[in-house]
């Protein structure tokens, strides 16, 4: 499960750590993170993936570009030449 610790920091400062219980990577719009720390009011929510953190996810980023670009061109969201 996703953990979002909410804090203030010493400016005052609204804040949300969001983290794995299970040590694993969690995701947000295609990107992985181990953790993230983020405005309060951006309201983000993250997903938990299968990865341990302890894996390096920048293979699996690339994958995910690419299966992305592929997506997009397949679907004409592409941006070709833009």
């Amino acid at each position: 499960m996703v953990i979002y610790d909410k804090y203030i920091t010493d400016s005052g400062v609204e804040r949300v750590k969001a983290y794995s219980d299970k040590n694993v990577m969690i995701e947000r719009d295609g990107a992985l993170y181990s953790e993230a720390d983020d405005f309060a009011y951006q309201q983000r929510v993250y997903t938990e993936t299968d990865i341990p953190i302890d894996v390096d996810p920048a293979p699996i980023d690339e994958e995910m570009r690419q299966k992305s670009e592929a997506f997009d061109y397949l679907t004409g969201r592409s941006g070709g030449d833009e």
